[in-house]
């Protein structure tokens, strides 16, 4: 015990080396992953932080336009906030004071109001309305080619009718050709021999 006493003797006047926690703090570390804040007025509430994260912690609900994190179930990986497209989450650098409750992080704001619908919404019927012009014009136009190819199918098969005897005619003559051919040759043949 006596090897002990200078030691304990120095520790005695010296400062401690530990902190009393709750009354003195470090400073956080920087780019230490702590408390998800949402900045809540810039939040377009896409749900893509509720789909990428990983422990699923986050509930975004667009038309009551509120925005749930539960804390005790988040892992502080960061992925929602670098997934967000408006980049208002943000993770602050100090952890959430202890609590005896579970307290989840409950954000209300106003969702943004879609503004291509009603301009997509006058695009759609003017585009509508171009379609039913261009459907009856291009039916007329459907009705006037149907009847000009109806008019060509009739006289191609006129013409083919018209052409069968001819083509008939034309075997009938070049086999009474071979056949003649045939038989000069065999006249022939024979006056020779």
């Amino acid at each position: 015990m006596a090897f002990m006493t200078s030691n304990v003797l120095r520790n005695l006047f010296r400062k401690s080396s530990t902190r009393m926690y709750p009354v003195v703090r470090r400073a956080d570390f920087e780019g230490s992953r702590g408390e998800l804040y949402n900045d809540i007025e810039h939040c377009i509430f896409c749900k893509s932080c509720q789909i990428k994260c990983p422990s699923q912690c986050i509930t975004v609900d667009k038309q009551a336009g509120t925005w749930v994190c539960d804390p005790f179930a988040c892992v502080f990986c960061g992925i929602c906030v670098e997934t967000c497209p408006t980049n208002c989450l943000h993770m602050k650098t100090a952890w959430r004071p202890v609590s005896r409750r579970r307290e989840m992080i409950t954000m209300q704001g106003t969702p943004p109001k879609p503004k291509k619908k009603a301009a997509a919404k006058d695009d759609t019927d003017s585009k509508a309305e171009a379609k039913d012009k261009d459907a009856t014009g291009k039916e007329s136009g459907k009705a006037s080619e149907t009847k000009a190819s109806g008019k060509t199918a009739s006289k191609k098969t006129h013409s083919k009718e018209s052409t069968e005897p001819n083509k008939a005619a034309a075997k009938k003559s070049t086999a009474k050709k071979t056949t003649t051919a045939k038989g000069s040759k065999a006249k022939s043949g024979e006056s020779k021999s």
